[in-house]
């Protein structure tokens, strides 16, 4: 099979629908479906509509592309969102989501006792404590993540996870194994799936799929990884020192980084991502803070009276509500959005100062933990169509602002797959 003209497939199946792009070897979407889970499904939570979801969009990117050009297929699920599953992978009960809390109290005290306090595993929406929630039902196989079910529909095989998704369900990225703590929390260790670094190999593709599909037989199915993992890849972010902000309801920044770094105090947890970490935090600043205040249109016309070059001299902390995650960790801490300017104008601008620092620090802090130092920004949501508070921000934080590739998911996912073809020698 020639590399040359090849493909590779990625999919996203995110918490409304799901995604998918054809890209080229040089890293081009060439084609792209897409389908509402709403439109298929009546529940979010229906493996079947995820399914549903997934053959449309993989259907309509298919149709635009030659398939005998298929080389790779790379997958990205919610992370934190499991279900228990047959050795055939027929769902047992209803999934619990990423943002499903378990509710009994038991499980989270067993979890707290035993596992480390910078692991991922703590909290009710724990991959780990949806592990104990599931592991008595009968003739259970596995439990496993939504982007294992997925995959597993293309290889046949439902015990393999990625070392992103594995995480929350007590996963230890650094020694890359399953750490024998979690046995001590009453999990039965034997549902765990087998785990391989993201974008790995794991098999070529089912006879059944390739039919289904019309895909080449040497297809090769990688591991997959988180939505939050995937979006990043998409944007071109590839060396130690690359930052992603997105700006949007909140502030999320993410940093790839040459070490591993844990902080539980700020929710600062890192995915491994071939050689290298993705460490990242979130601010409870962002744009709910200006779409308190102004609508889109009426912070688009203040935008064009704002002059970037100069300050405020305002020291603004924008927060809707007391409290704050990431840079700084306090439950109490205030918002600071006085004095108001008498000018709208002003006062925007102070909040646009005052959301740029905040991102500011959070990088200055991810560098405090151990990262590298900050050498670009990329920038993703609705925040980044601004240019007036792009200007801002190039301001403050003195770093190259670089192009986005792709904000799609589904390009991340590709990305791994990439990777995965030319390790697999397909590509």
């Amino acid at each position: 099979m020639s590399g040359e003209s090849g493909l590779v497939l990625g999919i996203d199946m995110g918490t409304s629908g799901a995604r998918a792009v054809a890209m080229t070897a040089a890293g081009e979407v060439v084609a792209s479906g897409a389908a509402k889970l709403a439109a298929l499904t009546d529940d979010h939570r229906d493996p079947l509509g995820w399914w549903r979801a997934l053959r449309s969009a993989l259907a309509e990117t298919l149709a635009a592309i030659d398939v005998s050009r298929v080389r790779a297929i790379g997958i990205d699920g919610t992370s934190g969102t499991m279900l228990p599953v047959a050795a055939d992978g027929a769902p047992l009960a209803t999934p619990l989501m990423y943002n499903d809390p378990v509710a009994d109290p038991a499980i989270l005290k067993r979890i707290a006792a035993h596992a480390p306090e910078e692991s991922a595993a703590h909290g009710a929406t724990s991959g780990l404590a949806k592990l104990l929630t599931f592991q008595s039902l009968p003739e259970v196989f596995r439990v496993i993540h939504q982007a294992d079910w997925l995959a597993g529909h293309f290889t046949g095989l439902y015990d393999v996870s990625d070392e992103n998704n594995a995480l929350k369900t007590g996963y230890d990225p650094v020694a890359r194994s399953w750490p024998e703590w979690i046995q001590r929390t009453g999990a039965r260790v034997e549902l765990l799936p087998d785990v391989l670094p993201a974008g790995a190999p794991v098999a070529t593709i089912s006879p059944a799929a390739a039919e289904a599909f019309g895909l080449p037989s040497e297809t090769v199915v990688v591991a997959g990884t988180t939505d939050g993992c995937a979006s990043f890849l998409a944007t071109g972010a590839d060396r130690p020192g690359d930052g992603v902000s997105a700006l949007g309801t909140t502030l999320t920044v993410k940093m790839l980084s040459d070490r591993p770094l844990f902080a539980p105090q700020y929710g600062l947890y890192s995915h491994r991502i071939g050689d290298m970490w993705l460490a990242g935090g979130a601010s409870n600043t962002g744009g709910a803070v200006l779409a308190a205040h102004f609508s889109a249109e009426r912070i688009a016309e203040l935008s064009e009276r704002i002059d970037p070059a100069t300050d405020t001299g305002l020291d603004f902390y924008p927060l809707l509500k007391p409290g704050e995650r990431f840079p700084v960790a306090d439950p109490a801490f205030m918002p600071r959005m006085e004095p108001r300017p008498a000018e709208d104008s002003e006062f925007l601008k102070a909040t646009f100062e005052g959301i740029a620092e905040v991102e500011r620090r959070a990088y200055e802090r991810l560098v405090s933990l151990g990262s590298p130092a900050l050498g670009s920004i990329r920038t993703v949501g609705g925040g980044a169509k601004n240019g007036v508070w792009t200007e801002i921000r190039e301001r403050r934080l003195m770093v190259p602002f670089l192009p986005v590739l792709s904000e799609e998911a589904a390009a991340g996912a590709a990305r791994l797959a990439l990777s995965g073809a030319k390790e697999a020698g397909v590509l």
